[in-house]
């Protein structure tokens, strides 16, 4: 009787860890299938998009500035006032949102205060990307004068990421082994030089990749621009530093007027030529082979980082 209990608990067993293999294969499949409708989807809007905006690329109309005639427009003032914003994004939010981070994991007292700070940070990557354009409007364009230039969006753009590479910078310090910094104290090293020469190096991989999602997130923003009063038809560009006459200042660029490539294709696709909606294709094609671009130089440069760090 017992020999038959011990092998009818075994063959329970058995259909235990077979229902569980049944289990893991349907959502693997389920896994695989949500991938591929996401992937698919981008790749049919890529492709329709290559399809009618390629046949537009040439060398005019990356130098051109807009027109109300298609066949004349181009997107030089777009593409160079996004490179300029995502400039002044990155020199805004990476710093401060990676000392943010780097703060609020390895110096601040654990208390009431820092656990309402990280409720709202977690809570700011949700909101609204509006809503960070009509702070931006009141804050930086009327009440700190900057108007509407390239320096507000700039700014703008900071704040809308900042959230989200604070939280990235927490994530990927919180992933070092907790034996890295108790090796560094053992040997006399300050919480500073902790901070600099092991927390920062061994984490450096997950902050660029919260960088690229903040990036990738704000390069293709169109709300708070708009909101804080970006053009939709320019045809100039900022004045390079101590050209002009009298020649330009080194920073006068950054309160320029300006516009950028979502903007330049959402005027485009309202126009009811077919000719502009060919426009949109390749100024939508110029910008995710942008934001493939700027992703590129992240990976590699992460790669490079790991590549170099020596546990």
């Amino acid at each position: 009787m017992s020999e038959m209990n011990a092998d009818q608990k075994i063959e329970h067993i058995r259909g235990l860890i077979a229902l569980a293999k049944r289990w893991d294969l349907l959502f693997t499949i389920l896994g695989i299938l949500s991938l591929m409708v996401g992937l698919l989807t981008f790749v049919v809007l890529f492709v329709d998009m290559a399809i009618q905006g390629v046949p537009r690329l040439s060398y005019e109309f990356f130098t051109s500035f807009p027109s109300r005639r298609a066949e004349n427009a181009g997107i030089l003032s777009a593409w160079v006032g996004t490179v300029l914003v995502m400039l002044l994004t990155a020199l805004a939010a990476v710093p401060l949102g990676v000392a943010a981070g780097v703060y609020l994991e390895e110096y601040a007292p654990k208390n009431w205060i820092t656990d309402i700070i990280e409720i709202n940070i977690s809570n700011l990557a949700g909101i609204p990307s509006i809503v960070y354009g009509l702070l931006a409007l009141g804050l930086f364009v009327y009440y700190f004068g900057f108007g509407q230039s390239i320096l507000s969006a700039g700014l703008t753009l900071a704040l809308l990421i900042l959230p989200v590479i604070i939280v990235a910078t927490r994530e990927a310090i919180r992933s070092i082994p907790q034996m890295i910094r108790e090796g560094s104290y053992a040997c006399g090293a300050t919480n500073w030089q902790t901070v600099k020469d092991h927390i920062l190096p061994y984490s450096s991989a997950g902050i660029l990749t919260g960088v690229i999602i903040g990036m990738a997130r704000a390069i293709g923003e169109t709300a708070p621009i708009i909101t804080i009063g970006a053009l939709t038809f320019i045809a100039f560009l900022p004045t390079a530093p101590y050209t002009g006459d009298p020649p330009a200042g080194l920073f006068d660029w950054i309160f320029a007027p300006f516009t950028v490539m979502p903007i330049q294709m959402f005027n485009w696709t309202s126009r009811p030529e077919a000719a502009f909606t060919e426009n949109a294709a390749a100024a939508g094609f110029v910008l995710v082979f942008m934001t493939l671009a700027m992703n590129g130089l992240a990976i590699y440069l992460r790669y490079r980082l790991r590549k170099n760090i020596k546990w």
